[in-house]
């Protein structure tokens, strides 16, 4: 679908959200491993998901790995929640990754939208 998913705004803030958690919760305790495992593999699915959907030939294909990328944002805004009542990251923190969970789930949605609405244009013409 999209030829090069480097280029996507959507994959940038992905990416860059993953390696801003991992830095996270290398400050976790290590005997809450599975949290650290949960919050590192929802985070890493986001870009992953964008890159593989970017790889497929059809637009529905595409939607449902944009799907699974907006899922893992929703995901980890529960593990971020976590995260703070468990006094493993900061009020800053939290806000801070919580406002960026917001903007890029907002910035998944419409893309996908408009992902969407072309499919169906394409569609009428036809």
């Amino acid at each position: 679908m999209a030829n090069n998913f480097r280029n996507l705004e959507i994959w940038k803030e992905g990416y860059q959200l993953a390696v801003d958690l991992y830095r996270l919760t290398e400050g976790f305790p290590k005997e809450n491993n599975s949290l650290i495992s949960q919050i590192r593999r929802a985070a890493i699915s986001i870009p992953l998901n964008i890159a593989e959907g970017c790889s497929r030939f059809s637009k529905n294909a595409f939607l449902n790995f944009l799907s699974y990328s907006y899922g893992s944002l929703l995901e980890l805004e529960v593990l971020m929640h976590l995260s703070k009542d468990l006094n493993y990251m900061s009020e800053e923190e939290h806000e801070e990754f919580i406002k960026r969970i917001e903007v890029l789930s907002k910035m998944v949605y419409t893309f996908m939208y408009r992902v969407e609405k072309q499919r169906w244009l394409n569609w009428f013409k036809d």
